[in-house]
């Protein structure tokens, strides 16, 4: 029988006799030192063969999300060698929220900052929600005197699109899209502003949009 306390007495795993390619119920009969090869028998036909069971371990994480100019601190679960890297999306789940979130920074021991890490070195994952974002929008008017631009705040999906020479409208906004600005978390850019009509980018990877404003001819400051 199992002489390692912490071993369980049955396992799942496919028998090569008669269910190879799925899992049943198997028992444990012995456990080689250091628990690296089990012996056991199958409970279908009774076949008796050697497995290896995983040791994959688990490492919690506190992640930090930012959220439309507040965060809050979560959890997250993950596989121990697993590796975290600024740009990387997941779904965080808790009580409270369930969202999308993208890798902001990575901080390791007394506060060191770095791109990329091994989950075991990681004491919090910064991060910011991407499933709805806030967009900064600069519009300059019609006539291009940008002394007179203003700037707005849209809100939107992530994955909301926007294209250069597109016009948007947004309540009382209405604007030609001239440029934009991604974020630095974003990845998959070979640059840091577009302005080449037909250009796009999703909400969530954009810092900034330039626009010129399309709602009304006369335009005011006030």
């Amino acid at each position: 029988m199992n002489d390692t306390q912490d071993t369980p007495d049955r396992v799942p795993t496919p028998c090569p006799s008669c269910s190879p390619d799925l899992e049943t119920v198997h028992e444990i009969l012995t456990v080689t030192e250091g628990g690296g090869t089990f012996t056991v028998r199958c409970s279908e036909c009774g076949h008796v063969h050697k497995v290896t069971p995983d040791h994959t371990h688990e490492v919690t994480l506190d992640v930090v999300v930012s959220q439309e100019g507040e965060s809050f601190t979560a959890n997250v679960t993950t596989d121990e060698d697993a590796t975290i890297e600024v740009g990387d999306e997941f779904i965080l789940e808790t009580d409270e929220v369930l969202s999308t979130v993208r890798v902001t920074s990575v901080e390791l021991d007394q506060h060191r900052r770095v791109e990329v890490a091994d989950a075991e070195e990681i004491e919090t994952v910064w991060s910011r929600e991407v499933d709805n974002v806030a967009v900064n929008v600069t519009v300059h008017p019609k006539d291009g005197r940008r002394e007179d631009s203003r700037s707005i705040t849209v809100y939107v999906p992530g994955d909301y699109e926007f294209e250069v020479g597109s016009v948007e409208e947004f309540g009382d906004d209405e604007f030609e899209i001239d440029a934009f600005v991604v974020r630095s978390d974003a990845t998959g850019y070979d640059r840091d502003r577009y302005e080449v009509e037909g250009d796009t980018v999703p909400a969530k990877d954009t810092k900034r949009v330039y626009a010129y404003d399309q709602a009304s001819t006369a335009w005011s400051a006030w």
